[in-house]
């Protein structure tokens, strides 16, 4: 018997929520030679516009890890989005 009927993904649940895919381009200063920069990719599902799980990401990174960071360019997509309805105007006839 499989256990696993009825039960749903965290990231499903997420999405319902409002979460949307969310990947952030960061681009840091390297610790030993800070005239380059490194890029690192960040991917999760967070909520728009805060993006609270990349917030609490970048303050990780900041007090824990060497690089100062650059910039960061996020992308973000909510993958569950209310159903387009567009009415039609016009009579179709099947024979």
């Amino acid at each position: 018997m499989n256990s696993r009927v009825g039960v749903v993904s965290e990231d499903f649940k997420k999405q319902v929520l409002g979460y949307g895919l969310t990947t952030a381009q960061i681009l840091y200063r390297m610790p030993d030679h800070p005239s380059l920069l490194q890029t690192y990719i960040w991917q999760n599902y967070d909520l728009f516009p805060k993006f609270p799980a990349l917030q609490d990401f970048l303050a990780f990174w900041q007090e824990k890890l060497d690089g100062p960071l650059h910039s960061v360019t996020v992308a973000h997509s909510r993958l569950i989005k209310p159903a387009e309805l567009r009415s039609v105007d016009g009579l179709f006839l099947l024979h």
